[in-house]
């Protein structure tokens, strides 16, 4: 079962129109499962995605397609849909190289705003490969209010860098690009491509999936500084995303014939802990509110 209980309360209430720009719906029952995926997962539905935003005080959700489903968005529809477009937008997996154009306005008209590039998931490493794929994708997601998610290890951030200028959309990191608490030193790599990235307004970062990053759970302290310096230098281009239900709990070793376990996410710890790190309640509120509001196109007035 999906993480919905936490051992800390939230210390104070989240702002109208918070959102959680980093999640995932896996409905199994009506939805089968990609053959080929690395990994199974349990049922982890709307009901349960309400019920636990619900207990942090969040109105608004991003729903990225999940790779067990490959390019296969129908359970990503089903949920948005669910959802509605006051409250939900999505992000779709597509075959760049099939994907028609009425395929993609029909993500549109379904509430999907932009596609994802998991190239972690496939452990792609090769910069030549990622650069054409980037390519590819540049020229595919062009739709106006769209944006590319890219999931990838900090060591391709200077590829990232180098496809830039052939898109016409932002694109969006996930998971703090890859980076590690450990990458405080602002000189060195990979944080200073991270943040030469952010410098030209045209990237967006997730701070999300905490403890991908950190191993101090549940508060994270020692992502503090990492945290810290990428707020200083850019809170108008950060998001926070909490990944529930949080996959990965089943060890190191994935087998997709057998029902992998959620991980135990203490999301209040989390929330306080980005609180801790913001400098004050509107920086916050630009990170949970103001910029994703903006970036995935939630009525603004809903959001004051």
């Amino acid at each position: 079962m999906p993480s919905c209980t936490s051992t800390l309360p939230v210390d104070a209430p989240l702002p109208r129109g918070a959102t959680d720009v980093h999640v995932h719906v896996f409905d199994p029952v009506r939805f089968a499962y990609a053959q080929g995926r690395s990994y199974t997962p349990g049922e982890a539905g709307v009901a349960a995605l309400r019920e636990r935003h619900a207990q942090l005080g969040i109105e608004r959700v991003v729903l990225v397609q999940p790779s067990v489903y490959g390019s296969d968005n129908a359970c990503l529809l089903d949920a948005l849909a669910q959802l509605g477009a006051e409250r939900g937008r999505g992000i779709a997996v597509v075959d760049l190289e099939r994907v028609t154009r009425a395929e993609l306005l029909a993500l549109h008209a379904g509430g999907v705003r932009g596609i994802r590039l998991n190239l972690e998931v496939r452990h792609e490493a090769d910069p030549a490969r990622v650069l054409a794929e980037l390519r590819r994708a540049a020229a595919v997601a062009d739709l106006p209010g769209w944006n590319v998610q890219i999931h990838c290890a900090a060591a391709l951030l200077p590829t990232v860098a180098q496809a830039l200028d052939a898109f016409r959309v932002p694109l969006v990191l996930d998971h703090f690009a890859g980076l590690r608490a450990a990458h405080t030193d602002t000189a060195a790599l990979p944080l200073r491509e991270l943040l030469e990235l952010l410098a030209t307004g045209r990237v967006w970062l997730k701070l999300s999936g905490f403890y991908k990053a950190s191993s101090d759970a549940p508060h994270h302290a020692d992502l503090a500084p990492l945290a810290r310096t990428l707020i200083a230098a850019r809170p108008d281009r950060l998001l926070w995303g909490s990944d529930w239900p949080h996959t990965g709990g089943g060890g190191r070793e994935r087998d997709p014939a057998r029902i992998e376990p959620f991980r135990q996410v203490d999301l209040p710890a989390s929330l306080a802990a980005l609180r801790s790190w913001t400098p004050d309640a509107a920086v916050l509120h630009r990170i949970l509110v103001s910029n994703p509001a903006g970036l995935y196109g939630f009525a603004v007035d809903a959001a004051a």
